[in-house]
Order: structure tokens, then C-alpha cells, then sequence
């Protein structure tokens, strides 16, 4: 459901990038809704990633019904970053 790509920085803390297309969600209204609830899953993490530039990119669109299935894609997602930056 979410893509993620990311780049070490050597700015000493995390950037966040999103982009959610047309193509994923037709209506500007779903568009902001993913990015927004995308943005402070991040905010809650942050503190626990490195200096790192992070692209989230959701495959498909997604209501609040789905948010816990996101959240929880996200958190793995972040979980295996932080293992890889760690080795």
C-alpha cells in the first residue's frame, strides 16, 4: 500500500517527502487526507530516525477506515530503515 525511498543527509536530522498523485486518489479532498495523515505519523517517529530523507509514496488510495492498516505499514516500513541504517 506505501512505497517508501529514502537517502542518508548529513543534515543530523530527518526531511520528509510525499507524493500522493492523481492517479492514486482522484479527489484533492483524499489527496490531502493521505498526505496529512501520512505527515504526523511521521511527526511521531522522527525522534527515533536518523539523518535521513525519506519518500513515502502511497500506492493506492486510502480512507480512514484503513488508517490502522496504514500505520502499521508505515511503523514496519520505518522499523526495517532503522535496521538497515544501523548495519
Amino acid at each position: 500500500m506505501l512505497a517508501l525511498h529514502y537517502m542518508p543527509n548529513s543534515l543530523g536530522y530527518p526531511r520528509l517527502g510525499l507524493v500522493v498523485g492523481k492517479k492514486t486518489a482522484k479527489r484533492a479532498v483524499q489527496r490531502n487526507y493521505m498526505k496529512r495523515t501520512l505527515r504526523e505519523l511521521f511527526r511521531q517517529e522522527r525522534t527515533t530516525l536518523g539523518a535521513v530523507d525519506i519518500l513515502i509514496r502511497p500506492l493506492k488510495a486510502y480512507s480512514h477506515v484503513d488508517f490502522t492498516a496504514v500505520q502499521s505499514e508505515l511503523a514496519l516500513l520505518l522499523d526495517k530503515l532503522r535496521n538497515r541504517s544501523r548495519a
